[in-house]
């Protein structure tokens, strides 16, 4: 019972001690207008199909990316655990290199794709 007085009294004591500015509005109007600038953040400014779809290939790409990692991860970890049986690590291997050319093929979409995107948009 006492621990909730204490706990009270101490809120009372920050509550009071904070004390709201006389425009609130306009003084966080300011400091986001020292923040951000004449221009803002740019949340407003409009986007046209180019930028959309470049968007998707690149965001696509680095998925496909990702998941050729975690298979290369997976086919290293396959071959280490394979303890010497020939076909664990034939497999492990037949993945390896499979993930490898996956990982290749993409970086060289995601080049030719920034470079035409690169031209689309100049």
């Amino acid at each position: 019972m006492v621990l909730i007085v204490l706990v009270s009294l101490a809120n009372l004591c920050l509550a009071a001690a904070v004390s709201p500015l006389k425009d609130d509005a306009a003084e966080i109007k300011r400091q986001a207008d020292a923040l951000a600038g004449n221009t803002g953040a740019g949340f407003n400014t409009s986007m046209d199909v180019t930028n959309i779809v470049g968007n998707f290939i690149t965001g696509f790409l680095a998925l496909l990316g990702i998941i050729f990692i975690v298979l290369i991860i997976l086919a290293g970890y396959n071959w280490m655990t394979a303890a010497g049986e020939e076909e664990k690590v034939n497999k492990a291997k037949d993945t390896l290199a499979r993930a490898i050319i996956g990982l290749v093929i993409t970086v060289g979409a995601y080049a030719i794709s920034q470079f035409v995107m690169d031209r689309l948009l100049k």
